[in-house]
């Protein structure tokens, strides 16, 4: 078994568990359907684009697995971001333990579609850019990718994360897990920022690209 193979598995095996506590601990039972049925909805999909980057992208899991940015502004990002993605999982077991609010059914599992299609879109993004590394980097050869859902927003993968931590407190039965969520999304919209910056100096004919993809998050928006 390859080094990133392994580190992508225990990540799976050890981070299901991890996520689990996050939900169940503070709502203080296992008596939460809304938790199992998002974490079937998060492990189907993972274990799909694991599987895919196995067979068709090995070097593509390889950095995705890489961490250690480089960047001093995008490790601040990434540090600060940290803390409201703790209060993304922990907020609706606290909601669900004192009845802070309840999110009807049929909203609950229109979130759990939105938290897939936000993995859909995740995929579609590695399918067509096998440079989708976890770090902010630009490697010898690689090259400004313009189709698929990069050729509606210039940032389709931090799109496809906004998705699925929107949707999942509401997934999850919390109104209330919500607002740490909105508070995340400036947080991924300074590191695309800040990335631009990055890939408008190193990556040939990314210039060109922001003049004809104009949006970086939101089509028709920002």
């Amino acid at each position: 078994m390859s080094k990133p193979i392994l580190i992508a598995t225990l990540r799976l095996v050890i981070g299901m568990p991890i996520i689990g506590a996050l939900f169940f601990w503070p709502a203080g039972t296992f008596d939460y359907w809304q938790a199992w049925l998002w974490m079937a909805v998060l492990f189907l999909p993972l274990m799909g684009i694991f599987i895919y980057l196995i067979q068709r992208d090995p070097a593509l899991l390889e950095r995705r697995v890489r961490t250690g940015e480089q960047r001093p502004e995008q490790r601040r990002i990434i540090a600060v971001s940290a803390l409201f993605l703790i209060l993304i999982f922990l907020l609706p077991g606290l909601d669900k333990r004192f009845g802070w609010s309840s999110v009807p059914v049929w909203l609950v599992l229109l979130a759990d579609i939105i938290v897939l299609a936000g993995f859909l879109l995740n995929f579609l993004v590695i399918r067509v850019n096998s440079y989708a590394s976890r770090v902010v980097e630009v490697e010898q050869g690689q090259k400004v990718i313009a189709s698929g859902p990069y050729a509606f927003v210039r940032h389709p993968m931090y799109l496809s994360i906004i998705l699925i931590l929107f949707a999942t407190p509401l997934a999850l039965g919390s109104f209330w897990g919500v607002i740490p969520t909105i508070a995340y999304i400036p947080l991924l919209a300074a590191r695309a920022k800040n990335e631009e910056e990055l890939l408008v100096n190193d990556l040939q004919g990314y210039r060109e690209y922001m003049q004809k993809t104009r949006y970086r998050l939101f089509p028709g928006i920002w």
